[in-house]
């Protein structure tokens, strides 16, 4: 077992997972690149080895508990413990709700939602045999606020933030903090496939920093609730929009 932190990092290929591990793994932490994209992974886990770091990638499809157990389990054959959990791994399409289809909503709260349930399943248990655990789900402000043409990834969201305040509760008593992160615009691949120059100039112009977030400015706020200086927070949601919403 690494004297090291573990981190679990889900959707970590690319844009804001990836500069979570990559920030995580500056702060001494062990990285399990998990992601879908195994090309992706291991272009991070290159990243974390160059800087001098540890990582390891596990594919993960998180919409698949099965998936999850199996990606959970190469992980304690390798590391033997998860410290910290971060469920990053997301997906949404931008289009009015009417507008919208079954098969949409069933991929975004697959993916968004139950893909955060599936991870916390399996490795809660892990950080209670082993006494610590910090768990940040990343939400999105449109779950506090609402968002137009994003109203399944809304709820999705929103989902996300009632059960970590629900599981902050049940797991106080194993001392195991659980977290949001809720990111505002983010200058990401996913972002720039969805999203047209004139809305982006349009969003730059709305926020008061008058400029998207980058991932590492998500980065920094997950390391903060990763790190012993976060032991007394729980249950909490903190936006990092650049004053986008003051809630």
């Amino acid at each position: 077992m690494t004297a090291q932190r573990v981190a679990f990092i889900t959707g970590a290929g690319r844009g804001i997972g990836a500069a979570i591990a990559i920030k995580l793994a500056s702060q001494r932490m062990s990285i399990v690149v998990a992601d879908i994209n195994e090309e992706n992974a291991t272009e991070t886990v290159r990243s974390i080895k160059n800087s001098g770091g540890d990582a390891i990638t596990v594919r993960c499809d998180v919409t698949s508990l099965d998936n999850v157990i199996e990606a959970v389990e190469k992980v304690k054959s390798h590391y033997g413990k998860i410290d910290v959990l971060v469920n990053n791994a997301g997906w949404e399409k931008v289009e009015p709700f009417l507008k919208s289809e079954p098969e949409t909503w069933e991929k975004v709260i697959a993916i968004n939602l139950m893909g955060t349930i599936h991870t916390c399943k399996v490795i809660l248990p892990i950080m209670i045999e082993n006494g610590y655990g910090k768990v940040i789900n990343i939400a999105s402000d449109a779950g506090r606020v609402g968002s137009t043409g994003e109203a399944v990834y809304s709820a999705a969201k929103g989902g996300v933030i009632a059960f970590s305040k629900t599981l902050a509760r049940e797991m106080a008593r194993y001392k195991i903090n659980v977290n949001c992160v809720a990111p505002g615009p983010t200058d990401t691949p996913l972002f720039a496939e969805m999203v047209n120059e004139g809305l982006k100039e349009a969003l730059e112009k709305a926020i008061p920093f008058r400029r998207l977030a980058q991932p590492e400015d998500i980065a920094g706020a997950v390391a903060y609730l990763a790190s012993e200086d976060a032991n007394y927070v729980t249950g909490q949601t903190l936006s990092v929009s650049g004053g986008l919403t003051m809630i």
